[in-house]
């Protein structure tokens, strides 16, 4: 007769077991949630949670044996955290970039008098103008075209060598580079409205010699119709350098996210 023997399983084996898909299905759900596209509010939750799951489970096989640490201890909890932030973190530094577009058209649609025309922007919730709409709309689309999607997806799974999993996560020039991309987000966007900004500024000040010339004229009435003609004008003729302006900008904004990952 065969006896079966007793199967035994430490409290350590199942916690190692476990964590070895818990830590990163937290961080990688945490890049999803905050980085461009994929995060969207136009991208049903149900996705998300299956994307996560099944981006964890190619990843967890690449990965060396996790930290063994009680889910209910302060050092679990504090791993949750680190976890979270380094997630976040990269979804961010990603977000910042395509924010790049959303300020450009504000920029823009300031400059020709439509900051009032403004909608909700269902990617993200909050109210944009309509011309922050059509460069954000128009950057989404050429960043799928050129398969920003599947270098977003190698950049989580590379952060798993810079900040292995029980590592010390983020460092302070981390933060500070994090920091100092908001300076570049919007020197990056007055690069691409400032042609528009110069055009209309000459028109504004033709406006400005009509009025002292005529000034019966009621520039108001006159001058608003034929800026924002203009300002369409000057934008269809600036879409011809739209794509290395957006070339340039994705460039160094994903060599921003490489080095915070360590990547080349």
């Amino acid at each position: 007769m065969f006896r079966m023997q007793e199967l035994v399983v430490s409290e350590a084996q199942i916690n190692q077991f476990i964590g070895q898909y818990l830590w990163p299905l937290i961080r990688i759900s945490a890049f999803y949630f905050a980085v461009p596209v994929i995060g969207a509010r136009t991208v049903p939750a149900r996705i998300r949670i299956m994307l996560t799951l099944f981006t964890a489970l190619l990843v967890v096989p690449l990965l060396p044996n996790a930290p063994v640490v009680s889910f209910f201890s302060l050092a679990g909890m504090l791993m949750v955290v680190k976890e979270l932030l380094i997630g976040l973190a990269l979804g961010f530094v990603l977000q910042m970039v395509m924010h790049v577009f959303v300020l450009t058209g504000q920029l823009v649609a300031l400059k020709l008098g439509l900051g009032f025309a403004a909608q909700n922007d269902p990617s993200s919730g909050v109210s944009v103008t309509v011309l922050s709409q059509f460069y954000l709309l128009m950057s989404t689309l050429l960043f799928l075209a050129i398969n920003g999607h599947l270098a977003v997806i190698n950049m989580i799974v590379n952060s798993f060598t810079t900040f292995p999993i029980g590592g010390p996560g983020l460092s302070l020039d981390d933060y500070m580079l994090i920091v100092h991309l908001f300076s570049w987000m919007f020197a990056a966007a007055l690069l691409i409205s400032l042609p528009i900004f110069t055009s209309m500024m000459i028109v504004n000040l033709s406006f400005g010699v009509m009025g002292r010339s005529a000034p019966q004229l009621n520039i108001l009435n006159v001058g608003f119709p034929i800026t924002l003609m203009f300002g369409f004008i000057l934008m269809w003729y600036s879409l011809s350098n739209f794509l290395p302006l957006f070339n340039q900008i994705i460039e160094e904004g994903m060599a921003a996210a490489n080095t915070l990952v360590g990547s080349p």
